[in-house]
């Protein structure tokens, strides 16, 4: 078949991880299907910050993974897609886990040989190999996992995480040998890895990403009073004890807060959308400015 269309795709491997299936994140070097002129100012500014689209390609070598409902963008090979509910019990256990904690504990697995391409965002991904290890995320963070990582939920062991923490009362725990791919919201440059050995880590708002399931976690008040934190969420910190790691970006509090304020995008932006002028009647009925 002939075609005038050049191919050629660009993409970036930035990373890549192999065990039983071969993880990639992948970057595309530009967007240039600009239709309209409010695309073409985002697309513009996204270029001048260098933001980029990224994708993560899966390689099945008669092997399986679990990845994030309606994560799939394509698949070729042959795949067969299943999920882990495993029996009534199981499934009817896994559901009301799934109720309680407001996220899918319930994953599709796609196993066999070929390949996965997940569905691009300008998001950033870690790749992270468990080896008989566990750790505890954000719920939001999980992307995909190897077939041998199991996947379960957790809940908070002490009334302070619950009450004064952001996190909830559930969390996701990922456990076992395996890579495991995290969708997380700053780039790896600007992710800071602590490890503890018997040692205390406190921090003071909600940009811890990831903790080994070591480390007890809790929510605790500085010199102020308990009842003077409780109210204005202030002099509370973030503890973490034990010997373990902890996952930090301090960068994401700039990032929420640039976008709470609403900082403008520019004319014809998505925060700053170019208005038609309003015409006023003068006296005589004509039309002014």
């Amino acid at each position: 078949m002939k075609t005038n269309i050049d191919m050629n795709n660009t993409l970036t491997k930035l990373s890549e991880m192999k065990n039983q299936s071969t993880f990639q994140v992948l970057e595309y070097e530009d967007l240039k299907g600009v239709t309209d002129v409010k695309t073409a100012f985002m697309l513009s500014y996204m270029h001048d910050a260098n933001i980029k689209l990224r994708q993560v390609r899966i390689i099945l070598s008669g092997s399986g993974v679990y990845i994030e409902p309606d994560a799939l963008s394509f698949m070729r090979g042959p795949i067969e897609v299943s999920t882990n509910a495993g029996g009534v019990l199981s499934l009817g256990k896994k559901f009301v886990t799934s109720k309680i904690a407001k996220e899918p504990v319930i994953k599709p697995l796609y196993k066999g040989v070929g390949e996965l391409l997940l569905e691009p965002s300008f998001g950033h991904y870690a790749l992270v190999e468990l080896e008989d290890e566990e750790i505890i995320i954000d719920d939001i963070l999980f992307f995909a996992a190897e077939e041998s990582v199991n996947i379960s939920v957790t809940a908070m062991k002490n009334v302070s995480s619950v009450l004064f923490g952001s996190e909830g009362l559930f969390q996701t725990k990922l456990s076992g040998r395996g890579i495991v791919v995290l969708e997380i919201p700053v780039p790896e440059t600007e992710v800071f890895k602590y490890s503890l050995v018997n040692d205390v880590l406190k921090i003071d708002g909600n940009f811890s990403i990831l903790r080994t399931a070591g480390l007890s976690f809790s929510v605790e008040k500085t010199t102020k009073t308990l009842v003077g934190s409780g109210f204005s969420g202030e002099g509370l910190l973030k503890v973490f004890r034990g010997t373990g790691e902890v996952w930090l970006m301090p960068t994401k509090v700039v990032y929420d807060k640039m976008l709470t304020e609403s900082m403008p995008f520019g004319v014809g932006g998505a925060d700053n959308p170019m208005e038609e002028p309003s015409f006023k009647r003068n006296k005589n009925g004509q039309e002014k400015e």
